[in-house]
């Protein structure tokens, strides 16, 4: 179900709207605005929203977007 890395995880949260397609338009938008500098967030982001993409709804509704402050 996604198979997020921790570092994948952290932008989800950040930018989850409750909704898969609304994280998918949050996080594309969000990419949007890097600067060419910041090419290992744009790397995980696009990562992160090929997993998404792929994965269902009901898929994404079982994931559990919540910061995990002890790792």
């Amino acid at each position: 179900m996604g198979n997020f890395t921790f570092e994948e995880t952290n932008p989800l949260c950040i930018y989850n709207t409750g909704s898969r397609t609304g994280l998918i338009d949050a996080l594309t938008e969000m990419r949007g605005k890097l600067s060419p500098e910041e090419a290992e967030l744009r790397e995980l982001t696009d990562s992160a929203l090929g997993k998404l993409q792929v994965m269902s709804d009901a898929e994404f509704a079982d994931l559990e977007l919540y910061p995990d402050f002890d790792e």
